[in-house]
């Protein structure tokens, strides 16, 4: 389950906004840990268990660590350019439009895949609740419904989102303090084995590690709330920061506790559903039952805002003609990218025969390559374009972002073959296109509008 809000900065921003300034930090941070969705810990816990054999607590750390040197390149990036941006914004401004052009192209395949992965985790776990009824049924009803109502319109459950938050929230804090409880009653495990054991093997760490990117998709949610911020250059790089250590804290917190919980990883009955054992273990089917409801509610939440957000994504491109015009066809009743809408519902129809590893891998190999983009258009501007050469610049603007670079491309290496075989299609399908829109770069760059309008 993941969230994100897509937003650019618009070329000819001047720094002038119509926006009441009344965010202050403590309101940020809240915003941000919200998009992140607590719950998405539980997204890929049992893969990412048997692929680090048992040591996702270490693999977060990782993580964590890559996404701390990157969330401080955003952090400077919003100090240049204090307005709602992403990844596509910085690397097209750092970079120009044949490399920005690149990158967005990596990053709508992100995209797609964001309210595929929430159609088959809901299908996966309605199944594993109500198993008379087949994995199959729930994901065509979810994306029927979801395509239904962003047609529709309806924005019943994105006003719903703050409820569905705040209810994953509690059922966090009964996890964990259930989770004690059956931890004490049983033999006590060993305290560092989530950490270290013998049967630890770096390479398998940091291919969980690369996995768990999805995690952190929406800590820069935050900087679409620049413009109604009244400190914008000094909250919102805070703001991002720590979200993403309270965030990852709070990740390495839950699977910790798991692991404690439930040690015992080759048990699991589906890896893709293991969070069910877990819950099963520590709570009965009281907590099976609660933990199933907060967790689908809030997949259902996320597909409804993905899909709308990458509907208008590609409605942008349609209306620019970078997509066939049909992307940008409008339902005249209600005013709803029709077009749009029923293609990525259409393309989410894969979540029926995608497996849950290869959807969050891809969803991480977009992300990453947006990452380390962005740790590399830090460079790019301050060291490069504004010749900030000092030492202290050298460390602020070089020496942090060059490790927030190569951690992320160190985890972006470690994906799947699989990964990368549909990934870097994808990427040569886009680099043949640009030919295309181009004419093999005789007109300029069109802009892809990763924004939502």
């Amino acid at each position: 389950m993941t969230q994100q809000k897509i937003s650019t900065l618009p070329p000819a921003y001047t720094g002038d906004s119509d926006l009441k300034r009344i965010l202050g930090l403590p309101a940020l941070v809240f915003f941000g840990l919200a998009y992140m969705v607590p719950l998405t810990v539980f997204t890929t816990y049992g893969v990412v268990t048997e692929t680090t054999q048992g040591h996702v607590p270490l693999a977060y750390v990782i993580t964590l660590a890559a996404m701390f040197f990157t969330a401080y390149s955003y952090g400077r990036m919003v100090e240049h350019y204090p307005a709602a941006g992403s990844a596509y914004t910085y690397t097209r401004r750092a970079f120009g439009g044949r490399i920005g052009f690149m990158v967005g192209w990596a990053l709508l395949l992100d995209y797609i895949f964001l309210p595929m992965i929430n159609y088959l985790v809901i299908g996966i776990y309605m199944k594993e609740y109500f198993p008379a009824v087949d994995q199959y049924v729930w994901v065509l009803g979810a994306i029927a419904m979801v395509t239904l109502l962003n047609v529709l319109g309806i924005k019943l459950v994105a006003r719903m989102n703050l409820i569905i938050i705040a209810f994953q929230f509690i059922f966090l804090a009964t996890f964990i303090a259930m989770s004690f409880s059956a931890i004490g009653s049983d033999e006590a495990p060993s305290l560092l084995a989530p950490f270290y054991s013998e049967s630890l093997q770096w390479p398998t760490i940091v291919g969980g590690a690369a996995i768990l990117c999805l995690s952190f998709l929406g800590f820069d949610a935050v900087s679409t709330l620049s413009e109604e911020t009244r400190q914008p250059k000094r909250d919102i790089p805070r703001a991002i920061m720590l979200c993403t250590v309270i965030g990852g804290t709070l990740f390495i917190l839950a699977s910790y506790i798991g692991h404690l919980a439930f040690p015992d990883y080759a048990n699991f009955g589906s890896a893709d559903s293991a969070a069910v054992d877990v819950m099963r273990r520590v709570g009965g089917t009281l907590l099976v039952t609660f933990f199933t409801a907060a967790y689908v509610a809030g997949c259902f939440a996320s597909a409804m805002a993905s899909q709308a957000s990458v509907s208008r994504i590609l409605y942008a491109m349609g209306r620019d003609h970078v997509l066939p015009g049909w992307f940008a066809v409008i339902s005249r009743r209600y005013g709803t990218p029709l077009g749009s809408t029923l293609i990525v519902g259409a393309i989410s129809l894969l979540a029926l025969v995608i497996s849950l590893e290869l959807a969050a891998t891809m969803i991480s190999f977009g992300a990453l390559v947006a990452f380390s983009f962005v740790n590399l258009s830090v460079i790019k501007h301050y060291l490069v374009d504004e010749h900030l050469l000092q030492p202290k610049h050298l460390l602020r603007y070089g020496v942090m972002p060059s490790i927030g670079f190569l951690l992320t491309i160190w985890l972006w290496s470690s994906l799947s073959g699989n990964t990368f075989q549909v990934g870097l299609t994808w990427v040569a399908c886009g680099f043949a296109y640009l030919l295309y829109l181009t004419r093999m770069f005789k007109y300029e760059v069109p802009d892809l509008e990763l924004k939502e309008v």
